[in-house]
């Protein structure tokens, strides 16, 4: 799995100067770390990769695949017979639109683990939101390394409360 951010992004949403190395690589941790968070909580990986799925047939023309943003489909294989290209619902073979894999002239039989397909997925780069959410979340993880434990403090008869959760509402939606 990549990360989702780079250590530069995230030095300069914490203001530091690309020159200071101090920290680099607890930063650096901390974003594979994150990225690693991310990608498990979401339950999707964002950047382009090839998957090879071995599916149960449904007896239909169609199957969801298991990834998301399918830019290719290189092959369907179905109880050992290779389906061509059809490129369009008319032309007999399959297809692909979204995540779905489309069959013209043929089933995905009933079967367990009868179906092999090889595709392609992802994004070319992470997307703005997902990488300014690893941002920030390196960066709270990294502010609050000096208050583990800490929920509030009183400071001079002030009290600062600090948030303990890991992802806010607007980065789990």
């Amino acid at each position: 799995m990549a990360d989702l951010t780079t250590l530069a992004a995230v030095k300069e949403y914490l203001g530091q100067k690309d020159t200071a190395t101090t920290d680099d690589a607890l930063l650096s941790k901390l974003i594979s770390r994150a990225s690693a968070f991310i990608v498990t909580y979401s339950s999707r990986e964002y950047l382009s990769q090839t998957y090879n799925e071995t599916r149960d047939g449904n007896g239909s023309n169609r199957l969801i695949l298991k990834n998301q943003n399918v830019t290719a489909v290189a092959s369907v294989v179905i109880d050992g017979q290779s389906i061509p290209i059809g490129g369009s619902p008319q032309t007999p073979g399959f297809w692909f639109s979204g995540r779905w894999v489309y069959l013209n002239g043929y089933r995905f039989s009933l079967g367990f683990g009868n179906v092999q397909i090889i595709y392609t997925a992802g994004y070319e780069t992470v997307p703005a939101d997902v990488e300014q959410d690893c941002i920030e979340l390196v960066a709270n993880k990294y502010k609050r390394r000096d208050r583990i434990g800490e929920v509030s403090k009183n400071l001079n008869g002030m009290v600062v409360s600090y948030s303990t959760s890991d992802l806010s509402d607007d980065h789990k939606s």
